[in-house]
């Protein structure tokens, strides 16, 4: 029987298969440890002190448009999406009542200051009233002092002499009437003059009221930024405050991120954070700060709160917002919207801040608009051309048309401390009359 020779070239290759898959088994291992590696060293320089999150959406003001007064609309300035500067008119109203509602209030002024003024003039009459009745005393205490005399001797008959008592006493209480009446008239006019009378600061403030009611038909933007929610037709009569529309300043949004509760017990204040938005991708970055931790959970606030003490309670981990400020410029360059989500990412390195701001409250606003500064300032110089006008007496002046002083209005009429806004209130009772 013939034997084949076997060859070494013809091993079987299930002899040789494991040779060759170890260096294969022994380079993925190796890949492996080193990726093992590489992320413990990862996780131990950067992963356990990163946060991160993707509840976390753009937040930002956003400022109703109301009306401070009922009007019907005649025309609508801005539609939603348009951008408006602050102290643009968005909205304007039917002037026409307040327009009558300014003028029958400055008539009422004009008529108020010249009703002061016979207050003033009936004092002098009746200063000069006192005198005619004292010199009457005078008369009758002499005419009596006579009719004494002569009746001694029997040439004035009794009757006659009672007659002279009688006229004595009669002018003594037409001197005291005479005199009560001029205290009731100086009481209306003591210690003021008649530009800052009570009652025509009274008329003048109506006066600013109308002003003011007029002026609030025109509604401007308190602040920049874009328009959104507008519900105002034109025609459509509306109430003070009613939303008329909504104006967003897309400048100062920021971002709140829910962190689960067991992310916070290293996060601190014024950590640096990097966001990403869905809008732009992986490829834009913004890098912000935390500015702030919430004082409670959203559950907590919520119109209707988990009633935990019920017995089919089921824990439930929850999220407190954390409020993220943003890179102004990186905003600029890649504007966000309210509502859009975020991917965020805080570093907890540096835990040397704050948990919860320790900071007060200061006399600086976080927030204003000056765009109504000025609208109760145009009233003025109406008040002080009605008041003047009718200070006026057939040519000539009848007083010095001077500034009121503060410490005289203040003796009249009790005034209201200014607003931070630096806009006078509405019970301010000081007349800036010209001279």
């Amino acid at each position: 029987m013939a034997t084949s020779e076997i060859r070494p070239d013809q091993a079987p290759a299930s002899a040789n298969a494991p040779s060759r898959r170890r260096p294969l088994l022994l380079a993925f291992a190796a890949v492996f440890a080193a990726a093992g590696i590489g992320y413990g060293v990862w996780w131990q320089q950067v992963g356990r002190y990163a946060e991160n999150t993707d509840d976390a959406y753009v937040a930002g003001d956003v400022v109703q448009i109301t009306p401070r007064t009922a009007g019907t609309v005649l025309a609508i300035h801005a539609d939603d999406t348009d951008f408006i500067q602050a102290g643009d008119t968005l909205v304007q109203l039917d002037r026409a009542d307040a327009e009558l509602a300014l003028e029958q209030a400055e008539t009422q002024l004009a008529q108020t200051v010249r009703q002061v003024r016979t207050l003033y003039a009936t004092g002098k009459a009746l200063a000069a009233s006192i005198e005619l009745r004292q010199a009457d005393v005078a008369k009758a205490r002499e005419d009596l002092s006579r009719r004494q005399a002569l009746a001694r001797s029997g040439a004035v008959s009794s009757e006659e002499l009672d007659h002279a008592r009688t006229g004595v006493s009669t002018a003594e209480a037409a001197l005291a009437a005479a005199r009560q009446q001029f205290a009731s008239n100086h009481a209306l006019i003591d210690n003021t003059s008649v530009a800052c009378h009570p009652d025509v600061a009274r008329a003048a403030t109506r006066v600013r009221e109308a002003w003011l009611n007029l002026e609030r038909t025109t509604i401007p933007a308190p602040v920049s930024g874009y328009v959104a929610k507008r519900a105002v037709q034109v025609g459509q009569q509306i109430a003070p405050g009613a939303p008329l529309m909504a104006v967003i300043p897309l400048n100062q949004v920021w971002v709140d991120a829910n962190f689960k509760e067991g992310q916070l017990r290293h996060m601190r204040i014024d950590q640096p954070v990097t966001l990403t938005s869905d809008v732009y991708g992986s490829g834009v970055q913004y890098h912000g700060k935390v500015v702030g931790l919430a004082a409670g959970t959203g559950s907590a606030f919520a119109l209707l709160p988990a009633q935990n003490a019920t017995g089919n309670w089921i824990k439930v981990v929850q999220r407190l917002p954390v409020r993220i400020a943003l890179d102004p410029q990186e905003l600029a360059a890649h504007p966000l919207r309210i509502g859009l989500s975020m991917l965020v990412s805080v570093d907890v390195h540096d835990q040397s801040g704050e948990q919860l701001a320790n900071g007060r409250a200061t006399a600086e606003p976080i927030a204003r608009t000056g765009v109504f500064d000025q609208k109760s300032q145009g009233a003025e110089p109406r008040v002080d051309r009605i008041v003047a006008a009718n200070l006026q007496e057939s040519g000539s002046q009848t007083e010095a048309r001077a500034m009121c002083s503060a410490d005289s209005v203040a003796a009249a009429v009790p005034r209201r401390e200014l607003g931070n806004t630096g806009r006078r209130g509405a019970g301010d009772a000081r007349l800036q009359v010209a001279r």
